[in-house]
């Protein structure tokens, strides 16, 4: 098997770390269950579970694309690592209204600077995963 690369070893721990949270809020939406008169947990524990699962073998696919892509590990690392931050952005955001309990629709009721910092995910999500997938398509399919 080869070496993976330093950038691609970064972003299977984030993976694994990721996946770690998810297990953990997994134990935290079991308790919520478990103690709930109608056996849910709080919409946003429930999210911040399903989230971190999905997110975590996201990033798994973001370590694919980074040791397989033709760019440099640099500009790998900086575009993984911006798409991993608004990964883990989004499961504490679930986490900040799961624990508080304030809202079940977090853009319904939104504070100021919600839909730049939305767009700004969307932006950094969809852009950093163009890079990787750029990368991967010069080097191994063109």
């Amino acid at each position: 098997m080869g070496e993976l690369s330093a950038a691609t070893e970064a972003v299977l721990l984030a993976a694994g770390l990721i996946f770690l949270l998810a297990l953990a809020l997994g134990v935290w939406k079991y308790v919520q269950m478990s103690s709930s008169p109608d056996g849910l947990a709080h919409p946003y524990v429930d999210t911040a579970h399903r989230a971190a699962l999905l997110y975590s073998f996201a990033t798994l696919l973001l370590a694919v694309f980074v040791q397989l892509s033709a760019w440099s590990e640099t500009v790998n690392a900086i575009a993984a690592f911006l798409v991993i931050f608004y990964f883990v952005c989004a499961i504490a955001s679930y986490i900040w209204h799961g624990a508080k309990r304030d809202t079940d629709n977090q853009v319904r009721d939104s504070v100021p600077g919600t839909g730049a910092f939305f767009w700004s995910l969307v932006v950094a999500e969809i852009g950093g995963t163009l890079v990787l997938l750029a990368g991967f398509v010069d080097a191994r399919i063109l």
